[in-house]
């Protein structure tokens, strides 16, 4: 399909998260982690959007505390950015896109938003939904990619769909946003169909962002407007104003764009996607042995089932156990029933109130 020039990913690597503690922590956070292999998440986001004939080099919103990790990583991939932009303090996805859009050669150019901290497994798929979205987000629209739900999940927010749009037969307006749901809400909207996970996955033309910005937001457009203006640049850091950049409203994009924005589309898409958002989803997505256990590292187990084990400094053995979470790193050690991992939270405030 051809596209009138190629698309610049934006890829938000701010995210700080301990709910896979304890490996994942402030200082090295999950998109950083090498959890399913040699690669992080980081680097396989980068290497999702290779193809020089469809992407730019990609541009980067992460923290300055994270700066070594990024430039370390991309270099072990062959990576480059065309900008590494490093925020202030955290203000959420709202005002970090801004950053972003603000920052692109062409601000009529389109930008692929991704998190760097989601697995897609299917590739193919997931290039051949943003090419087919190509036409939507060039003519002015917000472009949202759903997921296909596998459940009633009660952990992602939904979006319904709506009308096809004009001219695309993938892509259909957004109908409207719900919160992430109770089981049986979501029950009913898997029966009712049309609805899909947010994804938080956006393809869009940077002046269309700014411009509901602008509309929508515009003391957040002002803010990272005056942070950019005002922007210190090294190679290629870019740090914007810290002043101008924390006077922004923290904000999501969805609550501050796309859930009141006009033009708003989404494309349906089923490619092997998953937040990682805990040691259950982890299990979940990851391949199993004989004995349904889902193992990274070195382990042993005899007459064990439905276990992820997670070590690569200490060889692990269990012996008839079922369904645990077992995870090392340095010198701790988190162990605790499958479907409980919602609590690690708790796990990690108790540790931090002790030392």
């Amino acid at each position: 399909m051809a596209h009138t020039s190629p698309i610049t990913p934006v890829i938000l690597s701010g995210g700080s998260g301990t709910r896979l503690w304890p490996l994942s922590t402030s200082t090295r956070p999950k998109q950083f982690l090498n959890l399913f292999g040699p690669l992080s998440m980081f680097q396989l986001t980068i290497q999702r959007c290779a193809d020089e004939t469809l992407f730019r080099k990609p541009l980067i919103v992460g923290s300055a505390r994270h700066v070594d990790l990024m430039r370390e990583q991309m270099q072990e991939v062959g990576a480059e950015s065309s900008a590494i932009i490093l925020e202030p303090c955290a203000r959420n996805t709202a005002p970090a896109i801004a950053l972003a859009a603000l920052a692109v050669e062409n601000p009529t150019g389109l930008m692929l938003v991704m998190p760097s901290d989601h697995i897609i497994k299917n590739i193919a798929a997931f290039q051949k939904a943003v090419l087919a979205s190509i036409p939507v987000a060039e003519s002015g629209w917000l472009v949202t990619f759903g997921i296909e739900p596998t459940g009633p999940a009660t952990g992602y927010g939904y979006i319904q769909q709506g009308d096809a749009i004009h001219g695309s037969s993938s892509s259909f307006s957004a109908k409207r946003f719900v919160e992430k749901p109770t089981e049986e809400n979501a029950q009913i909207m898997l029966a009712e169909g049309g609805y899909h996970w947010n994804a938080g996955i956006f393809l869009f033309r940077a002046d269309a962002y700014l411009a509901a910005l602008e509309k929508f937001s515009s003391e957040m457009l002002v803010a990272c407007g005056a942070a950019m203006n005002q922007k210190r640049v090294e190679n290629e850091l870019c740090f914007p104003d810290s002043d101008s950049f924390s006077s922004a409203p923290s904000d999501s994009i969805d609550y501050a764009i796309m859930e009141r924005a006009e033009k708003v589309a989404v494309t349906p898409v089923n490619p092997g996607w998953s937040d990682v958002g805990s040691w259950d989803s982890l299990f979940d997505i990851s391949d199993k042995d004989g004995q349904s256990n889902a193992i990274f590292g070195e382990a042993m187990t005899i007459g064990s089932t439905g276990n992820l084990i997670h070590s690569q400094e200490l060889e692990i053995a269990t012996y008839g156990v079922e369904n645990l979470i077992i995870v090392t790193h340095n010198n701790k050690v988190m162990i605790l029933p499958r479907g409980q991992s919602q609590n690690v939270k708790k796990l990690v405030q108790k540790l931090e109130g002790e030392d």
